[in-house]
């Protein structure tokens, strides 16, 4: 019995974002990687965007990328966001913006909760978020397809989940000058439930008439990154728009980590496009080790064939060597062509 194979070259061609995601080690940068090249090699114009703070992006192309777009090849690009330059970019931006709205007593206090806001639990997620959603909704109008190396699973699902978290921290900032209370009723409407590009649900609207033009400027500058936020969550979270391709080998413990991950999108929204098994080992290895491999291996796959029934799987068989180089990685990418995956 054939399982429903995979097709990469329809998702290269008529999605706008991928992102590729699983367990640490399962082979994420290579198959994002091989991915974009195909797209690249079928005339797509393709960024290739790494989240992970841990890049190997650069380590896998053997060439240096950095937190600016690099062109690769001919159509392909890539950029590995720097997590540490996000944090400082984003705080700048939120002190030169609250530098305008407080006076210097309070600018001080806020000064003093940036600083301590750069080591913080969530920093880099909040601002690899602002970077991303920026990406999604501005820098991705220059190319075709934009594919995303994520960090491991629960990294990636953590930063998926933030649109919700930074409108509550926001709120919280702000909420701690004592001359923006009168912003509560503004601030209770940026909820991610809201249709915020919609004039009928937009919070000034009613609220902004007891407002002086201070507080006014505040909200206008939170509905405004409010409104990027959800632009980007709707376009991640509209399957004509955007698939996410888990990786994955056939072992226990990759096989429990997308189990949840597969679980998690799916309750959030995020349209999963199927599952690429990488690493397989063929059938005709020579000797009892790799037989009995062989043997634990199939145990593996049809426990894969039998959670992921719903889903579409591409299996990529185990390489002799290491993929590293752009060749090397156009070699690999011929292996996503939709071929027969059976049981």
């Amino acid at each position: 019995m054939a399982d429903k194979t995979l097709d990469i070259d329809a998702l290269i061609h008529h999605r706008k974002f991928l992102m590729v995601g699983g367990k640490g080690g399962v082979g994420k940068t290579t198959t994002a990687a091989a991915i974009a090249c195909r797209a690249a090699e079928a005339g797509r114009r393709a960024l290739l965007v790494s989240t992970d703070p841990a890049h190997s992006l650069g380590d896998a192309f053997a060439k240096t990328i950095g937190n600016a777009v690099t062109c690769m090849a001919g159509n392909l690009y890539a950029l590995e966001l720097d997590p540490d330059e996000e944090v400082e970019r984003y705080l700048d931006k939120v002190s030169a913006q609250m530098r305008r709205f407080a006076g210097p007593d309070q600018f001080k206090e806020l000064e003093k909760q940036l600083r301590l806001s750069r080591q913080s639990p969530g920093a880099q997620e909040a601002a690899l978020l602002e970077r991303l959603s920026q990406i999604i909704d501005e820098t991705s109008q220059d190319y075709d397809l934009v594919i995303f190396d994520t960090a491991p699973t629960g990294h990636t699902l953590r930063l998926l989940s933030l649109p919700e978290v930074m409108a509550a921290w926001t709120s919280g900032l702000l909420k701690h000058n004592h001359k923006a209370q009168q912003l509560g009723k503004v601030l209770d409407h940026l909820s991610p439930g809201k249709d915020l590009d919609s004039p009928l649900q937009d919070p000034t609207r009613h609220a902004n008439q007891d407002l002086d033009p201070r507080s006014q400027q505040i909200a206008d500058t939170l509905l405004a990154r409010q409104r990027l936020f959800h632009r980007a969550r709707r376009q991640l979270s509209d399957p004509d728009t955007t698939g996410f391709i888990f990786v994955m080998t056939p072992e226990k413990l990759p096989i429990l980590e997308t189990r949840r991950a597969v679980d998690s999108l799916k309750a959030s929204g995020i349209p999963v496009s199927g599952i690429i098994i990488n690493r397989v080992l063929p059938d005709n290895v020579d000797g009892a080790f790799f037989a009995a491999r062989v043997i634990t291996q199939q145990r593996h796959l049809d426990e894969i064939s039998t959670l992921f029934s719903t889903l579409p799987t591409l299996r990529i068989p185990l390489q002799e060597d290491d993929v590293q180089g752009i060749q090397a990685i156009r070699v690999f990418s011929e292996m996503l062509a939709k071929t027969e995956t059976r049981k």
